[in-house]
């Protein structure tokens, strides 16, 4: 079969996949690689799907990364185009999770039955296409799955890159700060501890903290995203807990326990200067629900990764942008994904590599060009035949 990556990418958006509700576009995609010949279709657990086509000789495993999940529809009023239309429309193609990362995908999807079809089965080594759940609640937990079960030896991560090569990224992790104080009314103030007034003073402190920087990454941060007092609302009581939540973008340098360490520092200084100062810091743990009915749960400490981008593989990949007549520009996300496992965590050789621009992710009215999916579905073939020939 001979896909067109805008049609593919345009029905893809049509079905509605948010985080949990991944299930029909899995039985799409399951069907889709039946069609395709696929010599091996698996859903794991939590609901991801894997294919896999196998070559004549034996050879490494290439894995192609993309996930199936999106975010929501916060206001619709905002958009002026159906976020589920899938609209093609001036070169482009509209809709929620057309970049972010469907586009993408269909590209992937579109460059591997390209290669198969010019090859036949006539290559060493295995083609894998994953279509991961829950990413953008938990970047690459449920991939885990996958390089557990398929120990692939090079990973691309298709998620947008404006057609360049990355090779890094830094990481994320979310701290749960609280300070805990003492309830009273709020007509007799001097009876209590009022919790908020004992954040008011962690939250400068929390500012001084000076984290690295990494050459290629950039700094490490750490970011007020959210602060919350109970009882809430909380009328004529003072206060007795309140919680703050960071977000920290970490470097390949930093642990959890190195990152809570440091705000541990600041905690215990002014536990020392503020009379009746208590507070605690720790590591946010969440769960959400498969659609599979499994649970997924995770700390939120999802690492950076950086790969050599002067290695052979790395070579290999600007050789294949070259060969589709791109640039051989390199950079580094500046947002999660699922690396943060198949780097972070496995070690294994991760590049990315995909259409479209990070500005796009997550906005209204979000589009795909159609120009860059038809080069990246041409860049993804010459990388099968450049990294499976290594």
């Amino acid at each position: 079969m001979n896909l067109k990556v805008e049609d593919l990418c345009s029905h893809l958006v049509q079905i509605k996949s948010t985080s949990g509700e991944e299930k029909e576009i899995v039985d799409f995609l399951k069907d889709l690689f039946t069609q395709m010949g696929f010599d091996e279709i698996n859903i794991d657990r939590y609901g991801s799907i894997v294919a896999v086509m196998r070559g004549e000789r034996p050879g490494k495993k290439l894995l192609f990364d993309s996930h199936i999940d999106t975010v929501g529809i916060p206001k619709l009023e905002d958009w002026t185009k159906d976020p589920f239309g899938g609209q093609i429309e001036d070169g482009r193609v509209y809709g929620r999770g057309c970049s972010d990362m469907k586009g993408p995908m269909a590209a992937a999807i579109s460059g591997v039955e390209a290669f198969v079809r010019k090859n036949s089965r006539d290559f060493a080594g295995e083609i894998l296409i994953s279509g991961v759940v829950h990413e953008e609640c938990f970047e690459g937990v449920a991939a885990r799955e996958i390089s557990q079960r398929y120990q692939p030896d090079y990973v691309i991560i298709c998620e947008t890159t404006d057609l360049k090569l990355n090779y890094g990224q830094r990481g994320r992790m979310e701290v749960s700060i609280e300070t805990i104080g003492k309830p009273c009314h709020s007509s007799s103030p001097e009876k209590g501890i009022n919790a908020v007034y004992h954040m008011a003073q962690v939250i400068p402190e929390l500012r001084k903290i000076e984290l690295d920087s990494d050459p290629d990454l950039g700094p490490a941060i750490l970011e007020l995203v959210d602060i919350c007092s109970e009882p809430y609302p909380g009328a004529s009581v003072i206060p007795a807990r309140c919680r703050a939540t960071y977000d920290v973008r970490t470097l390949t340098t930093d642990s959890a326990d190195s990152i809570l360490a440091r705000i541990n520092e600041v905690l215990d200084r002014l536990s020392q200067r503020i009379p009746d100062f208590k507070a605690s810091a720790s590591l946010v743990e969440s769960s959400e629900v498969c659609y599979t009915g499994e649970t997924i749960t995770a700390e939120r400490f999802f690492p950076a990764w950086k790969s050599d981008p002067e290695s052979t593989e790395s070579l290999a990949i600007l050789s294949a942008m070259e060969k589709a007549g791109l640039p051989p520009s390199k950079s580094v996300y500046s947002f999660c994904t699922n690396g943060s496992h198949y780097g972070g965590e496995a070690g294994l050789t991760v590049y990315g590599f995909g259409p479209s621009q990070e500005t796009q992710c997550h906005m209204d009215d979000e589009y795909i060009e159609i120009s860059q999916l038809e080069k990246a579905a041409e860049v993804y073939q010459n990388i099968c035949e450049n990294l499976l020939s290594l």
